[in-house]
């Protein structure tokens, strides 16, 4: 059976700040002002994003975001390992498991990013399947299934000896290092193939499978998106997250397509399985990104706007920035306690309208009887919107919750 949880998860990831260049130090650092400033708020998991086994990653950014042909950490069973120079206490063969343990220690649950499927040079150089005799690489790899953005891996074939089992000797690697979350990408859309969108749902279901069978409570997030609504069945039943956009960022016309993908997706969250808004586009971004890192082009009302939706919704939470340099006004939204309340399985979100000008959710705990409106003006005007005789005179872009009565 899956893990699951009454709440979305809710933590910080490095990519949107870092992409693919964060450091132990970097996590660490982070990790611990989490641990001071939004931890009590529910903010727990520590997600390392993208390539942390590249040994060269971020060294030729003018040119490419994934190098291909990169130089990448492995074992002898094609298994990717934390680069020792960004991750020193990686170093000997430890993996994240040094890492791990000191963000435990912190109340706090790790997690990583991993590209589905095996390493094209473990493919390459017929490295064997850890526990299968006789089995290598390049007889479960499926070279007609790529990533069309990231070159690092192919996919795994279908019922075939040994793919399930790398799979498995991956997750149980991750387990023992004290993985809590496991963010897999190109596998909840694998938009190399219009024609087959979601070819990899038999990598999902190892990957579900693996760590059922690893013992370890482990979230399973799937990316990018946007998933494909006709597959919500299947999300629902190997995930605990899937992603419902492609790559989210600090624009106003994004935020308000957002409310149309959320109407597609309402009623799909429950204890366990949410569907995904993507990272918080909050603070600080792009240090990585080769040029210079920019504050959120969101303005603080938009800011408000993301996380009251992301609230309401039933979203998972996952904070893209450096965390060291959110400014007061963005802790407090981000640390709201009414949409610290909302963003629960106790409370059933519905949405009440939307049309181009505005949006009313509405969100009630059925054991308590609270019951709460999200107003929302997605116009260029300001504007009065109103609900069963409740009304909010809302900026541009604004957003309230207010109690029901």
């Amino acid at each position: 059976m899956k893990y699951t949880c009454n709440r979305a998860p809710m933590g910080w990831n490095s990519y949107d700040y870092y992409d693919t260049t964060v450091t132990e130090a970097d996590v660490l650092r982070n990790a611990q002002w989490m641990k001071e400033h939004l931890l009590s708020s529910g903010y727990e998991y520590v997600v390392i994003d993208i390539e942390w086994y590249a040994k060269d990653a971020g060294t030729r950014r003018n040119e490419w975001q994934y190098i291909p042909f990169g130089d990448e950490e492995m074992d002898e069973y094609g298994r990717l390992l934390p680069d020792p120079k960004r991750f020193p206490s990686s170093a000997g063969g430890n993996g994240f498991k040094p890492l791990a343990d000191k963000v435990h220690s912190m109340g706090l649950k790790f997690g990583i990013h991993i590209m589905r499927g095996i390493p094209r040079a473990a493919a390459h150089n017929h490295l064997p399947i850890y526990g299968c005799k006789g089995i290598t690489a390049d007889l479960v790899a499926d070279p007609f299934s790529i990533s069309k953005w990231n070159p690092d891996m192919y996919g795994i074939r279908k019922d075939v000896p040994g793919a399930y089992e790398y799979y498995r000797s991956i997750i149980d690697l991750y387990a023992s290092w004290g993985v809590d979350f496991i963010k897999c990408d190109d596998i909840c859309n694998t938009n190399m193939y219009p024609h087959n969108p979601y070819s990899a749902a038999h990598e999902v279901e190892y990957l579900a499978r693996a760590i059922e069978e690893s013992g370890r409570d482990i979230v399973l997030s799937l990316s990018p998106g946007p998933a494909l609504f006709e597959h919500a069945d299947h999300y629902d039943k190997y995930a605990n997250m899937w992603r419902i956009t492609d790559d989210f960022w600090d624009k106003w016309e994004l935020l308000k397509d957002m409310f149309s993908r959320c109407h597609l997706w309402e009623g799909k969250t429950h204890p366990g399985s949410f569907p995904d808004c993507d990272m918080l586009t909050i603070g600080m971004l792009g240090k990585g990104f080769g040029g210079e890192a920019w504050h959120t082009h969101f303005t603080s009302d938009e800011v408000r706007t993301m996380l009251t939706l992301w609230c309401v919704f039933g979203s998972p939470l996952m904070i893209g920035s450096e965390l060291e340099l959110l400014n007061e006004e963005e802790i407090s939204v981000l640390t709201d306690p009414v949409l610290m309340k909302i963003h629960s399985c106790d409370f059933t979100a519905r949405e009440e309208r939307l049309n181009n000008d505005e949006a009313v959710w509405s969100t009630e705990n059925k054991n308590t009887g609270e019951k709460y409106y999200a107003l929302f003006n997605l116009s260029e005007e300001e504007r009065t919107v109103e609900i069963n005789g409740l009304s909010a005179n809302l900026r541009p872009h604004a957003s309230k919750v207010i109690t029901a009565k």
